[in-house]
């Protein structure tokens, strides 16, 4: 366990500008101070988007340089508040193969693990890159959200969130009602959600993502595709092997995952 600490620019001004609060990036380096000091572990957990896309360097160097144990990077989907906001800030999908790719490669050399929720596609890369940490064991990339089984909103081996009101969502990008934890329990909202039963079943995935080869070890992120479809089981628009650029990324993909004679 450690403590998640929002980092959203590797300097005061992109920081609070996104935080919406002046001097909260100091109060954010007090906090990681405070942390080192009672030998508490922390993470520093960032949202990509377009205005950090030129600090993702910076802003891991300053995670591994702060102490941290690892540095989570939020792929920005439009939901929530963020639908207001920040809808701007999304990145395209050819400014997100890009990202992924660099965070995937920096893996190799980078003493924390790096890990990137909202974007199933990026343990494809690991593994399509063949990347072999440097200073920690191989096996510690399988902690990786998705790493080898896709989207885990609501699955198995993946989670559910509660809302302060009670309400229970699959994912925090999937916000979809699956009842309230003041009106019944987790577990039963957890064994017979109806909405978690289609999503558990991957083959009822639609369009391209149905179709995908990687469906089941990546399967997209339902809360980009129920945001920009209106439907939960659609293909995630955000997925570069999906789009403009399947045909290519899939070829490659195709040439180098693991097993591939």
């Amino acid at each position: 366990m450690a403590v998640a600490i929002s980092v959203d620019g590797a300097e005061a001004q992109t920081h609070d500008s996104f935080r919406g609060i002046a001097g909260a990036f100091d109060q954010t380096l007090k906090g990681v101070e405070a942390c080192r000091n009672t030998r508490l572990p922390f993470q520093f957990n960032t949202v990509i988007r377009k205005e950090t896309l030129s600090q993702l360097e910076d802003l891991l160097h300053m995670a591994v340089d702060c102490g941290a144990d690892a540095a989570e990077f939020f792929d920005l989907v439009a939901a929530g508040r963020a639908k207001d906001e920040c809808k701007e800030q999304v990145l395209s999908n050819e400014e997100r193969r890009q990202a992924m790719e660099w965070l995937a490669q920096s893996q190799e050399g980078c003493p924390i693990v790096i890990r990137v929720p909202g974007c199933p596609m990026y343990p494809l890369l690991l593994q399509e890159k063949q990347i072999k940490p440097k200073h920690f064991a191989l096996e510690m990339l399988r902690r990786v959200p998705y790493f080898g089984r896709g989207c885990a909103a609501g699955m198995p081996m993946g989670y559910v969130i509660v809302q302060c009101n009670g309400e229970v969502n699959p994912c925090m990008l999937l916000q979809v009602n699956l009842g309230n934890v003041r009106e019944q329990s987790i577990v039963s909202i957890w064994e017979n959600s109806p909405v978690l039963a289609e999503l558990r079943r991957r083959e009822l995935l639609t369009g391209e993502c149905g179709e995908c080869s990687y469906k089941i070890t990546c399967s997209g992120c339902r809360g980009r595709a129920y945001e920009e479809t209106g439907d939960m089981m659609a293909t995630d628009p955000g997925c570069w092997l999906t789009t403009g650029l399947a045909v290519e990324g899939r070829q490659r993909f195709e040439r180098t995952r693991p097993g591939k004679q």
